[in-house]
């Protein structure tokens, strides 16, 4: 369940991430409101996950994904670079989420 709570915990650090470029610096009541209850909702799980998940793991992973969703979006949304090397290196933060996933002890 752990796992769970903290990849859920990373899909709302991309929604908050995203969500701050919609609210035009907090100016904006609707995005600013969706972006900050992503914030709350995020942190929550992941303050769960670390109830079992190591700091270091959980935060990393958390980043990890919250990092390569919102770079991914960043270009779905807003043609940003898609640039090989770009690519390449978002590539290489999943591969070290997996890692991360598949060395960590078992029950965590």
């Amino acid at each position: 369940m752990a796992w769970i709570n903290l990849i859920v915990a990373g899909l709302f650090e991309i929604a908050w991430a995203i969500g701050l470029k919609y609210t035009q610096g907090f100016t904006r009541i609707f995005p600013s409101v969706a972006t900050v209850s992503a914030m709350i909702v995020s942190f929550a799980l992941l303050s769960r996950a670390l109830k079992t998940i190591p700091v270091g793991t959980a935060y990393a992973v958390w980043t990890g994904i919250g990092a390569t969703g919102t770079a991914i979006l960043g270009m779905a949304l807003f043609g940003e670079s898609r640039d090989v090397l770009r690519m390449i290196c978002i590539f290489m933060i999943i591969a070290g989420v997996v890692g991360l996933k598949i060395v960590s002890p078992p029950g965590h």
